[in-house]
């Protein structure tokens, strides 16, 4: 049959692994470093993947495939579940995890001052457009100077919050399309944009507003600007 299904450009494929971290029918894999269509019947055409890829590597492309087969996905899905995810092999500083941290905050004052991280990766370049971790998920989207500015960052702004850090400065990209994709697909409570005070960061401000506007959601936001001495404004 000839239906909508993903093409990858190995040309353009930079290895993230991001594009198989987003598949949530494990039909992406990595081999020899670079992502690969592994099976047409478990790709459901629906392109999860698309807005996870950095470099523009994967597009849609009307071909003859395989039907998707969603019994096989879910069969596939249950092997990679007793594996532990073992299937995972892009990049590791990319692989999505969350993290547990009620066991350190039953701990004594031998470490006073607690992570109050909750999720990796945190780079909006690199987290993918659905994880467990954002649902019903307060999320802080932050530049990513403002965690040195301001020194109680953690147990301001951090706590209890999904964080998303980027520098549309250095990054010199949109971040608005990739939020808008979180936003849309998750059921996010609601958002905090903790920016800097110096004029790049407004790139920052400007796409969460606009991913939150096209996103069709009505979700509690507020911005927070910090001075570069490390004060709220």
């Amino acid at each position: 049959m000839v239906r909508r299904i993903i093409q990858i450009d190995k040309e353009k494929c930079n290895g993230c692994g991001l594009c198989a971290a987003a598949c949530h029918e494990g039909a992406i894999g990595m081999v020899n470093g670079k992502a690969e269509l592994m099976r047409d019947d478990y790709c459901d055409g629906l392109g999860d993947c698309l807005p996870a890829c950095p470099t523009g590597a994967i597009i849609f492309v009307e071909r003859e495939a395989a039907a998707y087969d969603e019994e096989a996905v879910e069969l596939n899905k249950k092997k990679a579940g007793a594996k532990g995810n073992a299937s995972f092999s892009g990049c590791p500083g990319s692989r999505a995890m969350q993290i547990d941290r009620s066991a350190e905050a039953k701990k004594t004052a031998e470490a006073p001052i607690q992570s109050q991280l909750r999720q990796w990766p945190v780079q909006i370049k690199l987290v993918p457009v659905r994880a467990p971790y954002f649902e019903e998920a307060d999320l802080l989207i932050a530049a990513d100077c403002s965690a040195y500015a301001y020194g109680d960052f953690h147990q301001k702004f951090l706590k209890d919050k999904i964080v998303l850090v980027g520098c549309p400065k250095l990054d010199q990209v949109d971040y608005s399309e990739k939020l808008t994709e979180i936003i849309k697909n998750n059921a996010i409570q609601s958002i905090t944009v903790v920016r800097m005070e110096v004029p790049c960061c407004g790139g920052l401000e400007h796409a969460a507003l606009r991913a939150l506007e096209d996103s069709g959601k009505e979700i509690p936001c507020q911005i927070v600007t910090i001075s570069v001495d490390g004060n709220i404004i």
